[in-house]
């Protein structure tokens, strides 16, 4: 595949890309660390204080609850940054499609590592917090890169199809905002699915990022194995929703530079 040959170039993007994203600031790529601890406090008050929820009938641990949210942020935000960023990358690096040698297809590729580098910074957020809060680390968290790789793949392969879509349907990029706020709200992120009335839970189960978020705090917060089948079947659609992006953009993006 041609993306091989570009992995220097990948990785000079990517390192640009975060570097840039707080360039500026005077705290910099301290606010990797800062946003996630900010807003797992924030929603930790809410849920937990104000709304006074609580993960199960009989667990009132506030200490776990902000452990088990921060599991399902974490990994919601890796899908929900990748994802609402694709429709305005291809419009947003325009000049870069009037140049022929250059191979758009690697710039959906550094938006995913982009967020996996924020993702991870996350997750070692949340190692430390298991450590301090609960004085507990899992070695199931070597886990998790294998939890995480249907999301990944899924990510990508809708980057690509966005990306591409994007340059043809400005007003896709509204559309998925709102899409991922209904994604938010519809995964398991806030509540366990055992919480859901049974007629509505199928709408979890066909959600592919429920059981990533599941899994993740699976092999985090409890100490378990992940769902062996789940991970099977999330890698196989992982796969085809990654191929059916790609060929798409490889097919559309010829005709690009007429677009823009």
């Amino acid at each position: 595949m041609k993306i091989f040959q570009h992995t220097n170039l990948i990785k000079q993007l990517t390192i640009r890309e975060v570097n840039g994203r707080y360039k500026g600031s005077y705290l910099g790529v301290l606010w990797s660390f800062i946003t996630p601890i900010l807003m797992l406090t924030i929603y930790t008050f809410v849920f937990s204080v104000i709304f006074e929820a609580r993960w199960g009938v009989h667990n009132t641990n506030k200490v776990e609850f902000a452990m088990l949210l921060f599991c399902g942020l974490v990994a919601f935000n890796i899908f929900a940054e990748i994802v609402s960023r694709a429709p305005g990358l291809i419009i947003n690096n325009a000049n870069y499609v009037k140049k022929v040698v250059f191979p758009l297809e690697i710039l959906p590729i550094v938006a995913v590592n982009s967020a996996l580098v924020h993702g991870l910074i996350g997750i070692f957020v949340l190692l430390i917090a298991l450590i301090i809060f609960m004085g507990t680390l899992h070695w199931t968290i070597l886990f998790i890169p294998l939890v995480l790789l249907p999301l990944i793949l899924l990510s990508l392969g809708l980057a690509w199809l966005l990306s591409s879509l994007g340059v043809f349907l400005r007003d896709i990029g509204q559309v998925i905002s709102i899409a991922v706020t209904g994604f938010l709200f519809l995964s398991p992120i806030f509540y366990p699915i055992s919480s859901i009335p049974v007629s509505l839970q199928y709408l979890f189960y066909i959600n592919p990022i429920s059981y990533v978020v599941e899994d993740m705090r699976r092999v985090v917060v409890w100490g378990q194995q992940p769902d062996w089948f789940w991970l099977l079947i999330g890698i196989v659609i992982g796969l085809l929703v990654l191929l059916a992006g790609f060929f798409w953009f490889e097919k559309s993006k010829k005709t690009f530079s007429d677009v823009l």
